[in-house]
């Protein structure tokens, strides 16, 4: 990364904020789904879809992050002040995701018997150690992060080594996810995000940033192959059966339909197919919004100006509106609703589950509620040159 004096200056990419405005918007569709009772995914393709489409948030989310790191680092003198920035931040998540974010999730305070590592937590600390990574050289960043995306599943063959460690927490922080308890009779702490192979999706991002300053011709033409190469790469390591530990012949001959089968890649922790799926299409994406200008990129360009801002009001709005679809369809808010989401809130009670239309419904509401301060924020963002506003 050249210092900011030397660097190549750029209005900002509009086509990275279409983008993740859009795949926030996806994302809100399954945290409605989990008030909604729903499964996470099942054999029919409105259950199945309604969860697969989301799927293309987190590795999104991640990736440009670390592009935008490397975009934001050419604003500032020296590799310095952007490691520390992306310690401060990424430190900041990590608090933002055990404090408020756990609230929102629940709406109760008992920390004794919940707390969670999510998305926001994985960002956090993947941040911190992008801190340490951004002074190697753009080559080394871009091999460490492909090797860390396509390669982590080899570490399955220390698992048994991980768990007999002294330190087998930090290894189930890592890659190995699990519960955890924080102190001897401390509260279980649930790990839904580790940080491999994240961490590699966040410098593979980060490398990445130098093409956005590349041409607009140029970068297309890079996006759109490197798009259809993944793509092309995902349905080659389905069908010879590497890159995922899920075989989606075994679950054709279990009565999975195919389609949903083929797409049924491994999540936690990410798999190297799952990340082909995903991360190929939105790469592909960026070239073909680089010149939207209608009403509905424009107002995906406004969540994706303000992506954390977003993040931390649409959790606590989608729990609230579940209670509010509670009192509306029975007179009550279900004690369900008050439960350890998203991960362990127990089954959802007889005859609550919501109907396909209901959540999607739910959804579209909440995500109209959303724009109007986000839009409130987004200007103020352009207006101030405050940079607590950074962080948030």
């Amino acid at each position: 990364m050249q210092p900011a004096e030397n660097a190549v200056r750029s209005p900002r990419i509009t086509s990275i904020d279409v983008v993740r405005g859009l795949v926030m918007v996806l994302m809100a569709i399954d945290h409605v789904r989990v008030y909604s009772g729903q499964p996470a995914g099942g054999p029919t393709p409105g259950i199945f879809f309604t969860r697969w489409i989301t799927h293309f948030v987190a590795p999104a989310f991640v990736f440009f992050a670390g592009t935008g790191a490397f975009l934001h680092g050419q604003k500032l003198a020296d590799r310095g002040k952007l490691a520390r920035f992306l310690v401060s931040r990424g430190l900041w998540l990590v608090f933002l995701e055990l404090t408020f974010l756990r609230f929102a999730w629940t709406f109760n305070f008992d920390y004794a018997h919940y707390s969670l590592a999510g998305v926001i937590w994985m960002i956090g600390w993947c941040m911190v150690l992008m801190a340490g990574i951004i002074y190697l050289p753009t080559w080394a960043i871009t091999a460490l992060g492909m090797a860390t995306m396509f390669l982590h599943m080899h570490l399955n063959a220390l698992r048994e080594f991980a768990i007999q460690s002294p330190v087998n927490w930090l290894f189930q922080i890592l890659y190995f996810d699990g519960g955890l308890r924080i102190g001897t009779n401390g509260p279980p702490f649930l790990i839904l995000f580790v940080i491999v192979p994240w961490i590699g999706v966040m410098a593979a991002g980060y490398a990445f940033g130098s093409v956005m300053l590349w041409t607009v011709e140029r970068r297309r033409a890079f996006c759109l192959r490197i798009g259809f190469t993944a793509m092309a790469a995902f349905v080659f390591t389905r069908i010879v059966g590497v890159g995922d530990l899920n075989s989606w012949d075994a679950m054709v001959s279990r009565g999975f339909p195919p389609l949903l089968a083929f797409l049924n890649t491994g999540k936690y922790p990410a798999s190297p197919s799952f990340l082909l799926m995903t991360l190929g299409p939105t790469i592909t994406l960026l070239p073909l919004v680089e010149n939207a200008t209608g009403w509905l990129a424009r107002r995906l360009e406004i969540f994706g100006r303000v992506p954390l801002f977003y993040y931390i009001l649409h959790i606590p709005l989608i729990h609230l509106a579940a209670i509010a679809v509670s009192l509306i369809r029975t007179g009550a808010a279900n004690p369900w609703l008050f439960a350890n989401h998203p991960m362990n809130p127990g089954p959802a009670p007889a005859g609550y589950m919501w109907s396909l239309p209901l959540l999607y419904l739910v959804w579209a509401i909440v995500i109209v509620i959303l724009y109007f301060p986000c839009r409130w924020y987004c200007a103020l963002k352009s207006r101030s040159k405050n940079p607590l506003l950074s962080y948030l």
